[in-house]
Protein backbone atom coordinates (compact mmCIF):
# COMPACT_ATOMS: atom_id res chain seq x y z
CA UNK A 1 0.00 0.00 0.00
CA UNK A 2 1.56 3.37 -1.09
CA UNK A 3 2.07 6.26 1.48
CA UNK A 4 -0.39 8.29 -0.15
CA UNK A 5 -2.94 5.82 0.16
CA UNK A 6 -2.67 5.11 3.77
CA UNK A 7 -2.70 8.75 4.49
CA UNK A 8 -5.98 8.84 2.83
CA UNK A 9 -6.66 5.77 5.44
CA UNK A 10 -5.40 7.81 8.18
CA UNK A 11 -7.95 11.31 6.83
CA UNK A 12 -10.82 9.04 7.93
CA UNK A 13 -12.69 10.90 5.48
CA UNK A 14 -16.15 9.27 5.99
CA UNK A 15 -16.07 10.95 9.21
CA UNK A 16 -16.36 14.48 7.87
CA UNK A 17 -20.36 14.31 7.03
CA UNK A 18 -19.86 14.23 11.03
CA UNK A 19 -18.04 17.32 11.68
CA UNK A 20 -19.61 19.44 8.58
CA UNK A 21 -23.21 18.46 10.04
CA UNK A 22 -23.66 21.32 12.56
CA UNK A 23 -21.31 23.91 10.32
CA UNK A 24 -24.36 23.31 7.86
CA UNK A 25 -27.07 23.32 10.21
CA UNK A 26 -26.02 26.45 11.55
CA UNK A 27 -25.03 28.20 8.33
CA UNK A 28 -28.38 27.74 7.09
CA UNK A 29 -29.78 28.81 10.06
CA UNK A 30 -28.23 31.93 9.34
CA UNK A 31 -29.57 32.01 5.60
CA UNK A 32 -33.15 31.81 6.89
CA UNK A 33 -32.73 35.07 8.56
CA UNK A 34 -29.57 37.14 6.77
CA UNK A 35 -27.81 36.88 3.99
CA UNK A 36 -24.53 34.70 4.19
CA UNK A 37 -21.45 34.92 2.28
CA UNK A 38 -20.50 32.14 -0.20
CA UNK A 39 -16.86 32.76 0.14
CA UNK A 40 -17.42 32.95 3.90
CA UNK A 41 -19.17 29.55 4.00
CA UNK A 42 -16.80 28.08 1.26
CA UNK A 43 -13.95 28.85 4.08
CA UNK A 44 -15.98 27.46 7.08
CA UNK A 45 -16.06 24.22 5.38
CA UNK A 46 -13.00 24.24 4.39
CA UNK A 47 -11.84 25.03 8.21
CA UNK A 48 -14.14 22.57 9.49
CA UNK A 49 -12.81 19.30 7.15
CA UNK A 50 -8.88 20.36 7.88
CA UNK A 51 -10.16 20.24 12.02
CA UNK A 52 -11.31 16.87 11.98
CA UNK A 53 -8.78 15.47 9.67
CA UNK A 54 -6.40 17.16 11.94
CA UNK A 55 -8.19 15.29 14.71
CA UNK A 56 -8.45 11.84 12.94
CA UNK A 57 -4.45 11.87 12.60
CA UNK A 58 -3.66 13.06 16.29
CA UNK A 59 -5.69 10.22 17.64
CA UNK A 60 -4.01 7.35 15.47
CA UNK A 61 -0.76 8.57 16.66
CA UNK A 62 -2.08 9.09 20.01
CA UNK A 63 -3.06 5.38 19.77
CA UNK A 64 -0.19 4.36 18.60
CA UNK A 65 2.35 6.14 21.41
CA UNK A 66 -0.57 4.31 24.07
CA UNK A 67 -0.32 1.06 22.62
CA UNK A 68 -4.21 1.08 22.11
CA UNK A 69 -4.60 -0.21 18.14
CA UNK A 70 -3.62 -3.37 18.37
CA UNK A 71 -4.43 -6.60 16.17
CA UNK A 72 -6.97 -7.43 18.70
CA UNK A 73 -8.85 -4.25 17.61
CA UNK A 74 -12.23 -4.68 16.32
CA UNK A 75 -12.21 -1.03 14.32
CA UNK A 76 -10.75 -0.62 10.88
CA UNK A 77 -7.04 -0.51 11.01
CA UNK A 78 -5.19 2.91 9.42
CA UNK A 79 -1.60 3.39 8.30
CA UNK A 80 0.50 3.31 11.26
CA UNK A 81 -1.25 -0.19 11.87
CA UNK A 82 -0.78 -1.37 8.58
CA UNK A 83 2.72 -0.36 8.43
CA UNK A 84 1.62 2.33 5.80
CA UNK A 85 3.17 5.03 7.34
CA UNK A 86 5.75 5.98 10.13
CA UNK A 87 5.78 8.07 12.44
CA UNK A 88 7.77 10.87 11.47
CA UNK A 89 5.33 10.67 8.13
CA UNK A 90 2.22 10.99 10.67
CA UNK A 91 3.69 13.98 12.12
CA UNK A 92 4.20 15.70 9.14
CA UNK A 93 0.64 15.14 8.18
CA UNK A 94 -0.42 16.39 11.44
CA UNK A 95 1.60 19.64 11.05
CA UNK A 96 0.02 20.08 7.30
CA UNK A 97 -2.97 20.05 8.81
CA UNK A 98 -2.41 22.61 11.70
CA UNK A 99 -1.06 24.83 8.86
CA UNK A 100 -4.13 24.16 6.89
CA UNK A 101 -6.42 25.02 10.24
CA UNK A 102 -4.67 28.16 10.64
CA UNK A 103 -4.47 29.56 7.03
CA UNK A 104 -8.07 28.42 5.89
CA UNK A 105 -9.39 29.69 9.74
CA UNK A 106 -7.80 33.49 9.07
CA UNK A 107 -9.11 33.41 5.50
CA UNK A 108 -12.60 32.52 7.10
CA UNK A 109 -12.50 35.20 9.66
CA UNK A 110 -11.02 37.89 6.75
CA UNK A 111 -14.14 37.17 4.39
CA UNK A 112 -16.40 37.30 7.30
CA UNK A 113 -15.37 40.34 9.12
CA UNK A 114 -12.92 41.92 6.89
CA UNK A 115 -10.24 41.91 9.23
CA UNK A 116 -8.25 40.33 11.55
CA UNK A 117 -7.88 42.80 14.14
CA UNK A 118 -11.68 43.38 15.52
CA UNK A 119 -12.77 41.90 18.49
CA UNK A 120 -15.02 39.10 17.06
CA UNK A 121 -11.72 38.41 14.88
CA UNK A 122 -9.90 37.94 18.02
CA UNK A 123 -12.00 36.07 19.70
CA UNK A 124 -12.63 33.58 17.00
CA UNK A 125 -8.95 32.95 16.61
CA UNK A 126 -8.94 32.40 20.14
CA UNK A 127 -11.34 29.72 20.00
CA UNK A 128 -9.69 28.38 16.67
CA UNK A 129 -6.71 27.84 18.74
CA UNK A 130 -8.64 26.10 21.21
CA UNK A 131 -10.27 23.78 18.46
CA UNK A 132 -7.10 22.96 17.42
CA UNK A 133 -5.34 22.01 20.80
CA UNK A 134 -8.70 19.86 21.42
CA UNK A 135 -8.57 18.49 18.44
CA UNK A 136 -4.90 16.80 19.08
CA UNK A 137 -5.07 16.35 22.57
CA UNK A 138 -8.02 13.67 22.79
CA UNK A 139 -5.31 10.94 22.92
CA UNK A 140 -2.05 12.66 22.34
CA UNK A 141 0.09 13.80 25.47
CA UNK A 142 0.48 12.52 28.57
CA UNK A 143 -2.79 12.81 30.11
CA UNK A 144 -4.88 13.11 26.62
CA UNK A 145 -8.40 13.67 27.91
CA UNK A 146 -9.84 10.96 25.25
CA UNK A 147 -8.50 8.27 27.72
CA UNK A 148 -10.13 10.17 31.14
CA UNK A 149 -13.63 9.30 29.74
CA UNK A 150 -14.10 12.93 29.00
CA UNK A 151 -14.05 12.71 25.00
CA UNK A 152 -18.23 12.83 25.15
CA UNK A 153 -17.43 16.56 26.43
CA UNK A 154 -15.52 17.49 24.22
CA UNK A 155 -17.15 15.98 21.61
CA UNK A 156 -20.45 17.60 22.23
CA UNK A 157 -19.02 20.95 22.87
CA UNK A 158 -16.93 21.11 19.77
CA UNK A 159 -19.19 19.37 16.80
CA UNK A 160 -22.08 20.44 18.88
CA UNK A 161 -22.08 24.13 20.11
CA UNK A 162 -19.61 25.42 18.77
CA UNK A 163 -20.07 24.02 15.03
CA UNK A 164 -23.73 25.34 15.23
CA UNK A 165 -23.10 28.73 17.36
CA UNK A 166 -20.17 29.09 15.82
CA UNK A 167 -20.71 28.90 11.91
CA UNK A 168 -24.24 30.41 12.13
CA UNK A 169 -21.89 33.94 14.27
CA UNK A 170 -19.69 33.82 11.14
CA UNK A 171 -21.94 33.65 8.73
CA UNK A 172 -24.56 36.09 10.45
CA UNK A 173 -22.25 38.42 12.80
CA UNK A 174 -24.95 38.20 15.39
CA UNK A 175 -25.07 36.08 18.67
CA UNK A 176 -28.21 33.38 18.03
CA UNK A 177 -30.53 33.91 20.64
CA UNK A 178 -30.74 31.13 23.38
CA UNK A 179 -33.36 28.93 21.91
CA UNK A 180 -30.38 28.04 18.54
CA UNK A 181 -28.63 25.96 21.70
CA UNK A 182 -31.38 23.21 21.19
CA UNK A 183 -30.49 22.65 17.28
CA UNK A 184 -26.58 23.03 18.60
CA UNK A 185 -27.46 20.63 21.41
CA UNK A 186 -29.53 18.27 18.57
CA UNK A 187 -26.40 17.38 16.92
CA UNK A 188 -23.86 17.61 19.80
CA UNK A 189 -25.80 14.72 21.21
CA UNK A 190 -25.76 12.65 18.09
CA UNK A 191 -21.99 13.47 17.65
CA UNK A 192 -21.26 11.80 21.26
CA UNK A 193 -23.63 8.93 20.13
CA UNK A 194 -21.22 8.55 17.34
CA UNK A 195 -18.28 8.30 19.85
CA UNK A 196 -20.03 5.93 21.88
CA UNK A 197 -21.01 2.94 19.77
CA UNK A 198 -17.12 3.20 18.48
CA UNK A 199 -16.30 2.91 22.50
CA UNK A 200 -19.03 0.00 22.43
CA UNK A 201 -17.17 -1.50 19.86
CA UNK A 202 -14.00 -1.15 21.61
CA UNK A 203 -14.93 -1.87 25.10
CA UNK A 204 -12.24 -4.72 25.31
CA UNK A 205 -9.17 -3.59 23.98
CA UNK A 206 -9.88 0.08 25.09
CA UNK A 207 -10.25 -1.26 28.74
CA UNK A 208 -6.31 -2.25 28.92
CA UNK A 209 -5.36 1.20 27.99
CA UNK A 210 -8.32 3.77 28.54
CA UNK A 211 -11.34 4.97 30.01
CA UNK A 212 -14.00 5.68 28.17
CA UNK A 213 -18.22 6.38 29.30
CA UNK A 214 -18.92 2.85 27.44
CA UNK A 215 -16.13 1.49 29.72
CA UNK A 216 -17.80 2.94 32.93
CA UNK A 217 -21.28 2.49 32.01
CA UNK A 218 -21.22 -1.30 31.19
CA UNK A 219 -22.22 -3.01 28.29
CA UNK A 220 -26.07 -2.70 28.90
CA UNK A 221 -26.16 0.72 30.00
CA UNK A 222 -23.80 2.01 27.28
CA UNK A 223 -26.26 1.40 24.63
CA UNK A 224 -29.25 2.68 27.27
CA UNK A 225 -27.30 5.39 27.12
CA UNK A 226 -26.86 5.20 23.27
CA UNK A 227 -30.85 5.41 23.15
CA UNK A 228 -31.28 8.47 25.33
CA UNK A 229 -28.75 10.27 23.07
CA UNK A 230 -30.69 10.13 20.01
CA UNK A 231 -34.02 10.18 21.22
CA UNK A 232 -33.29 13.82 23.18
CA UNK A 233 -31.44 14.86 20.14
CA UNK A 234 -34.87 14.37 18.58
CA UNK A 235 -36.57 15.82 21.34
CA UNK A 236 -34.20 19.23 21.28
CA UNK A 237 -35.12 20.16 17.33
CA UNK A 238 -38.59 19.31 17.83
CA UNK A 239 -38.85 21.54 20.58
CA UNK A 240 -36.45 24.51 18.59
CA UNK A 241 -39.44 23.95 14.89
CA UNK A 242 -42.35 24.27 17.71
CA UNK A 243 -40.92 27.84 19.46
CA UNK A 244 -40.00 29.59 15.93
CA UNK A 245 -43.34 29.86 13.73
CA UNK A 246 -45.15 27.14 12.64
CA UNK A 247 -44.43 25.55 9.07
CA UNK A 248 -44.81 22.11 7.78
CA UNK A 249 -41.06 22.76 6.15
CA UNK A 250 -39.56 22.70 9.52
CA UNK A 251 -39.72 19.51 10.35
CA UNK A 252 -38.26 18.24 6.80
CA UNK A 253 -35.63 16.50 8.83
CA UNK A 254 -38.39 13.76 9.71
CA UNK A 255 -37.37 11.72 6.52
CA UNK A 256 -34.57 10.85 8.62
CA UNK A 257 -36.37 9.36 11.35
CA UNK A 258 -36.10 5.71 9.80
CA UNK A 259 -32.75 5.58 9.43
CA UNK A 260 -32.22 6.98 13.35
CA UNK A 261 -34.57 3.50 13.89
CA UNK A 262 -32.69 1.52 12.54
CA UNK A 263 -29.63 2.44 14.03
CA UNK A 264 -30.80 2.03 17.48
CA UNK A 265 -32.28 -0.84 16.61
CA UNK A 266 -29.22 -2.22 15.44
CA UNK A 267 -26.95 -0.82 18.23
CA UNK A 268 -29.14 -3.00 20.33
CA UNK A 269 -28.86 -6.39 18.46
CA UNK A 270 -25.69 -6.09 16.83
CA UNK A 271 -22.23 -6.57 18.96
CA UNK A 272 -18.85 -6.71 18.06
CA UNK A 273 -17.30 -5.59 15.07
CA UNK A 274 -20.57 -6.17 13.58
CA UNK A 275 -21.36 -2.91 15.43
CA UNK A 276 -19.18 -0.62 12.98
CA UNK A 277 -21.60 -1.24 10.45
CA UNK A 278 -23.98 1.68 13.13
CA UNK A 279 -21.38 4.04 13.23
CA UNK A 280 -21.74 5.59 8.91
CA UNK A 281 -25.00 4.89 9.18
CA UNK A 282 -25.19 7.36 12.47
CA UNK A 283 -22.98 9.75 10.56
CA UNK A 284 -24.91 9.89 7.18
CA UNK A 285 -28.12 10.39 9.56
CA UNK A 286 -27.00 13.22 11.16
CA UNK A 287 -25.80 14.84 8.24
CA UNK A 288 -29.23 14.64 6.25
CA UNK A 289 -30.88 15.13 9.40
CA UNK A 290 -28.73 19.06 9.54
CA UNK A 291 -29.12 19.33 5.69
CA UNK A 292 -33.06 18.71 6.35
CA UNK A 293 -33.38 20.80 9.03
CA UNK A 294 -31.34 23.50 7.84
CA UNK A 295 -32.92 23.91 4.54
CA UNK A 296 -36.64 23.41 5.99
CA UNK A 297 -36.20 26.81 6.95
CA UNK A 298 -34.37 28.21 4.20
CA UNK A 299 -37.03 26.90 1.57
CA UNK A 300 -39.04 30.61 1.46
CA UNK A 301 -35.93 31.58 -0.08
CA UNK A 302 -35.69 29.11 -2.81
CA UNK A 303 -39.64 28.47 -3.82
Amino acid sequence: MSKFSSAVRSMRLRTLPLSLSGVCLGMLLAASDYHVSLTVAIFTILTTVSLQVLSNLSNELGDYYHGTDTADRLGPNYGLMEGGLKVSDMKLLIGGAILCCIVFGLLMIRASFGTLFSLESVCLMMLGAAAISGAMKYTLGRNPYGYQGLGDIFVFIFFGLVSVLGSYFVAAHTIPSWIFLLPATSIGLFSVGVLNVNNIRDMKTDAENRVTVAIRLGEKRARIYQTVLIVMGWVCMIAFCLLRFFDPWHYLFFLTLPMYIKHVSGVWKLNGKDLDRMLPLLVISTFLFALLAGFGFVKFLIF
